[in-house]
């Protein structure tokens, strides 16, 4: 990722909705060498915001729905949540909750692009969003799994500005000149039953030791570390309680 800090249509932060607070911030504490805090207020449900040093990296929610999955997901900025619902909305998306206000910290939406994959839309408050990327145990690359790649194009390069050219090997998202994420073409390996989603992707110091901790957690590996030709060494991993993330080391090396 090309962003050091959110800006607006670039991804902000990455979320986890989940069923056990607790152990997930047991669980990626241990995986990222994170310093969990929990808001104390009650009606906050224990969300907690995950930080390296001074810096917020993520947060840890509730379900808040009985439908919503358990999986990890990520934001973009925007300057007016209800004017960027309505553009969505236009331009064929489903808003599944929101815009609200989240205290004082900002507004949030949830939505589903026209392609089926989930995203959410952060207008900043007092929290303007991830506070370090690129290091580790913060965000570091946020792809975008769909069957229909020409659509999802269609659909973000509209409602965020984005730039993305669907015809090289490996599509990458960008906002104002510098890339943020790429796109995966999702093809029979997948099971019918995946739908198209967001993979958020944090970075590690090891891969190999990421997958270990891991399995070492009730996790497990989806897929197997690999060295990406011309690109980084990476693997898909999955939480004890489903959610769905990938690692990989923001340096290059193998």
């Amino acid at each position: 990722m090309k962003l050091h800090e959110p800006v607006p249509g670039g991804p902000c932060r990455a979320e986890l909705g989940t069923t056990d607070l607790g152990a997930v911030r047991r669980s990626y504490t241990k995986l990222f060498d994170w310093r969990p805090e929990t808001d104390p207020r009650q009606q906050a449900g224990g969300c907690t915001i995950a930080r390296v040093g001074g810096g917020a990296v993520a947060a840890l929610t509730p379900l808040y729905q009985r439908e919503q999955p358990v999986a990890w997901n990520v934001s973009f900025a925007v300057g007016d949540a209800d004017a960027a619902v309505r553009q969505g909305a236009a331009a064929g998306d489903a808003v599944a909750q929101g815009p609200t206000g989240v205290f004082e910290s900002g507004r949030s939406a949830v939505a589903v692009d026209p392609t089926g994959a989930l995203f959410q839309l952060w207008q900043p408050g007092a929290f303007p969003g991830a506070g370090l990327f690129n290091a580790a145990g913060s965000l570091g690359w946020a792809e975008l799994l769909t069957r229909e790649p020409g659509r999802a194009a269609d659909f973000h390069t509209t409602v965020f500005g984005w730039s993305v050219d669907v015809a090289a090997r490996r599509p990458r998202w960008g906002v104002g000149g510098a890339d943020f994420g790429g796109m995966v073409t999702m093809d029979e390996k997948f099971p019918h039953e995946v739908p198209a989603h967001r993979l958020p992707y944090f970075v590690v110091a090891d891969v190999n030791t990421a997958a270990v901790d891991t399995t070492d957690g009730g996790g497990t590996v989806l897929v197997e570390p690999t060295s990406v030709p011309d690109g980084p060494r990476l693997a898909v991993l999955r939480d004890p309680q489903g959610a769905m993330f990938g690692v990989y080391r923001a340096d290059g090396k193998r």
